[in-house]
């Protein structure tokens, strides 16, 4: 491919309202280009790099026995009622209404109509195990769309959908679908941890997250430095330590305790550590029901894991008012003792180990110290119920310890169970003739944030480096001055096109630009490998040979450098084209 008669647009600087490394890269790059919040169009080197990690998923999707089809991006709404989502999925669903006054939406996802083809079509048990996916455009009308391709409205997304006879075979299914993720992100050439992860707005029994390691990402993850035991820290679990026979040896003592109203004030004053403090909390499913909640004081409450323990829909801190209802006192000086209303609490693990500790008085400037299980209140329930942190003990293995890194979610498989086959009455008939639900499960990739991730995890101060699986072109060749010397130019051509009948995708230079303008662009736009033709080093019957990712620059042969790009290419993506 020729430079003069491809687009690129690049540009020098870099847009106000990108805020994250891989939307400023991918905008000054020419790789997208906005048209309104969260929706934007994939210019030609951008659509190079989607369809490069389109072809991965593919691939590996198809390897795995999965069979691919595309579904309508617009829905009827009567099948978001008939699975109770229409009224659950919230604002982010894009509602409309035809000619005819039917509602629909714009598909944020695609249970409700996958499942309709299932119980229209698979009616027997021979019919499966079967899996279906598509690549398609979807749309979730996020109240702050940002970072480019990272949070927008409408997206690329390839969901799969497996069909089962049973849980045992549902499994089968769900462990292949992982299988086949470890090897599309390990193809992609990125650094990535597969986390247990909560199941969220989907549903289901379990999932899996894949998060690609970058710094600039949203979510934390916890991994075990001896086993592989990983999970976003919300899922991550605590381990329950719990010493029979542990008894207080204090008296329990209300204190003063003026103006100080966090664990940190409270501690220091009293001179003792934050971890003999107790943390309470009052929380509300928003519907009437109140739970009083018990962290240790050096650590946070995790509300996900409190919502799915007591198994609230929704979870939210009380009002002031509701809380003053229950303890007649202010938040900062809370605590289960002397509640002037029956009230739900619930304790973490952490603190069955705990004895002689503070904690709120339920009134204005008082705590009390001493405090212990059992003597001087009781808990209705004990339960994992905080965040875990950087040097926890693993939870599956007898000697590691966590630790905790930055993630950016590309990937989610979940264990969907037959909630929404029940929902929809997705049945099939075994082989006794008998009607059976069938079990499901759901497997997503983001396409484009997938080719943003990557950025994220691979860039310098120059622009992008890209693992070469997901290059919009393999290799870039630099014709020096070729309006000036026509041997560059032959010479240039030359190499390009033995590269190209080997396979390799090659982006030709022929502009009558200045060196360093050029170099400049290679380096932003971030082709892996690079080709430098010039009439100096010609003379000499060299060129130059660099990767994007090295400073070391090579005098080589044309032929040595021919040999080199094709051996690179071929070890990284199995030989060119794919």
């Amino acid at each position: 491919m020729l430079y003069t008669q491809f687009f690129i647009p690049t540009l020098k600087e870099t847009p106000s309202d990108a805020e994250v490394v891989s939307h400023q890269l991918m905008m000054r790059a020419g790789m997208i280009r906005k048209i309104a919040a969260g929706i934007y169009t994939y210019m030609p080197i951008g659509l190079r790099s989607i369809r490069k990690f389109e072809q991965i998923v593919r691939e590996e999707m198809n390897r795995a026995g999965a069979i691919e089809l595309l579904m309508p991006g617009v829905q009827p709404a009567e099948l978001w009622i008939e699975s109770k989502r229409w009224a659950q999925y919230g604002k982010e669903l894009l509602r409309f209404k035809d000619r005819k006054d039917n509602e629909f939406c714009m598909g944020p996802t695609h249970e409700e109509i996958i499942t309709d083809i299932a119980r229209r079509e698979v009616k027997s048990y021979r019919q499966m195990p079967v899996n279906f996916y598509q690549i398609q455009i979807k749309f979730r009308d996020e109240i702050r769309p940002r970072f480019g391709l990272m949070r927008g409205r409408e997206f690329i997304m390839k969901d799969a959908y497996s069909f089962d006879i049973d849980s045992s075979a549902a499994d089968l299914s769900y462990e292949k679908m992982y299988q086949a993720y470890n090897r599309i992100f390990e193809r992609c050439g990125l650094n990535f941890r597969a986390v247990e992860a909560d199941t969220g707005s989907i549903g289901g029994s379990a999932s899996h997250e894949f998060m690609v390691l970058a710094s600039s990402g949203e979510d934390a993850i916890v991994s075990c430095n001896s086993c592989k035991y990983a999970a976003n820290v919300e899922k991550a679990e605590g381990i329950r330590q719990k010493v029979d026979g542990l008894a207080g040896k204090k008296d329990l003592t209300k204190v003063g305790t003026p103006d100080k109203r966090s664990i940190a004030e409270v501690a220091e004053f009293l001179g003792v550590p934050q971890s003999s403090t107790v943390k309470t909390l009052v929380l509300s499913n928003g519907e009437g029901k109140f739970v009083m909640a018990l962290v240790r004081g050096d650590h946070d409450l995790n509300e996900l894991k409190l919502k799915n323990h007591l198994r609230w829909d929704e979870i939210q801190m009380a009002t002031d008012d509701e809380i003053l209802s229950f303890t007649g006192s202010p938040p900062g000086f809370l605590g289960p003792v002397g509640l002037k209303l029956e009230l739900d609490v619930v304790a973490d693990y952490a603190l069955e180990s705990l004895t002689d500790f503070v904690i709120g008085a339920n009134e204005t400037d008082r705590h009390f110290t001493g405090a212990n299980f059992g003597r001087d209140f009781n808990v209705g329930q004990i339960a994992d119920i905080r965040l875990i942190g950087a040097g926890d003990a693993c939870p599956r293995c007898s000697d590691g310890v966590l630790e905790i890194w930055r993630g950016i979610e590309v990937g989610h498989v979940f264990k969907l169970g037959t909630k929404y086959s029940s929902a929809m009455n997705a049945t099939y008939l075994d082989k006794d003739g008998k009607e059976q639900v069938i079990f499901m499960g759901c497997y997503g990739i983001g396409i484009g944030r997938t080719v943003a991730a990557s950025i994220e995890q691979n860039n310098d101060q120059n622009g992008i480096i890209w693992p070469l699986p997901l290059a919009p072109f393999h290799c870039s060749v630099i014709a020096i001055n070729p309006q000036k010397d026509p041997e560059v130019m032959t010479a240039a051509r030359d190499i390009h096109d033995r590269l190209e009948s080997a396979g390799v995708e090659v982006l030709l230079d022929d502009r009558d630009e200045r060196p360093g303008f050029k170099f400049k662009d290679h380096d932003l736009i971030g082709i892996p490998l690079k080709i430098v033709v010039g009439s100096k080093r010609l003379a000499d019957g060299k060129i130059e040979y660099k990767e994007r990712s090295g400073e070391e620059t090579q005098l080589l042969t044309p032929e040595e450098a021919i040999e080199k790009v094709i051996s690179t290419v071929q070890k990284a993506c199995g030989g060119g084209n794919r």
